[in-house]
């Protein structure tokens, strides 16, 4: 959770654009001086609330205990925000680009380490899974979905808010095609490790 946290507060700094599924919080937070990490404690209690009721209330347990770990993560998001002092206004576009590059394997490492050692979901990941569930689909059209809610809830609310869009752009593209593409490449070259690392699988003899 660390490297997914760094990895979304990079992708914050470089000022192309923010990762798709917290684009609501950080736009919320710009437009109006908020805080990053309680707008997204915030947006994370909704996404939990989202799958209760996508759900039908099964699970609802397991579900409310995201609310913790969603404490947490927001905290540390404002610990790497406050701790890293990275400015995109000073630096070239080439240089924000491998900054993004950066926080985009970091966010894909993340995120697929904590599925495959079966950790507590990050709350966007889980509201993800159970859209996939309620529409039976597969979990690359639910994140498309999801994704796609949120970049366009992100432009309506800037734009009415302040008359342009705020938190989107290319990282945000780009976010939405390669971290799929990196959490992919994770699970190529380290899923049955880290499964049998977290006990899941018996280890390679």
């Amino acid at each position: 959770m660390l490297v997914l946290a760094l990895g979304l507060t990079l992708n914050t700094k470089t000022g192309l654009g923010v990762s798709p599924i917290i684009s609501v919080a950080f736009g919320v937070s710009e437009i109006w001086g908020l805080n990053f990490g309680d707008m997204t404690f915030l947006l994370y209690g909704l996404c939990v609330a989202g799958q209760i009721v996508l759900r039908r209330g099964q699970g609802w347990l397991t579900d409310l205990l995201q609310l913790p770990l969603s404490l947490a993560f927001s905290r540390m998001l404002n610990v790497y925000s406050a701790a890293i002092p990275y400015r995109c206004e000073v630096h070239s576009f080439w240089e924000n680009v491998l900054v993004l590059a950066a926080a985009i394997l970091l966010t894909g490492i993340g995120a697929a380490v904590t599925v495959n050692m079966r950790l507590i979901p990050n709350p966007g990941d889980g509201i993800v899974a159970a859209v996939a569930e309620r529409l039976g689909r597969d979990q690359g059209f639910g994140k498309n979905l999801v994704d796609l809610c949120c970049v366009a809830l992100t432009c309506v609310l800037s734009l009415a808010a302040s008359g342009r869009v705020v938190g989107v752009g290319l990282g945000t593209v780009a976010a939405m095609v390669c971290v799929g593409r990196v959490i992919a490449l994770v699970n190529w070259l380290g899923r049955n490790w880290m499964c049998a690392a977290a006990g899941l699988i018996p280890a390679a003899q």
